[in-house]
């Protein structure tokens, strides 16, 4: 598992927050974005593509089973960045 920097976090909890527009105090690690935030399978492709914009990545489709929470988002991220 790779880890994301804390500044390079706290853009993706931004990003997830203003996509599920919600605060960011509503939205924890492992909170789930379709279970606690409603979030349906457009904004996770919607979350995706922001983060391949955002930090010139791509990430494969089938890495959206794991984006559920800011944890497995990290996660993705990461492993992402590190190829």
């Amino acid at each position: 598992m790779t880890a994301v920097t804390e500044e390079r976090a706290a853009t993706i909890k931004e990003i997830v927050c203003e996509i599920l527009e919600l605060e960011e105090d509503e939205v924890t690690e492992t909170s789930l974005f379709r279970e606690d935030h409603d979030a349906d399978s457009l904004r996770a492709i919607e979350i995706l593509a922001s983060l391949e914009k955002e930090f010139k990545l791509v990430i494969d489709q089938s890495e959206l089973a794991r984006m559920v929470n800011l944890q497995g988002v990290y996660e993705v991220v990461g492993e992402s960045a590190a190829r």
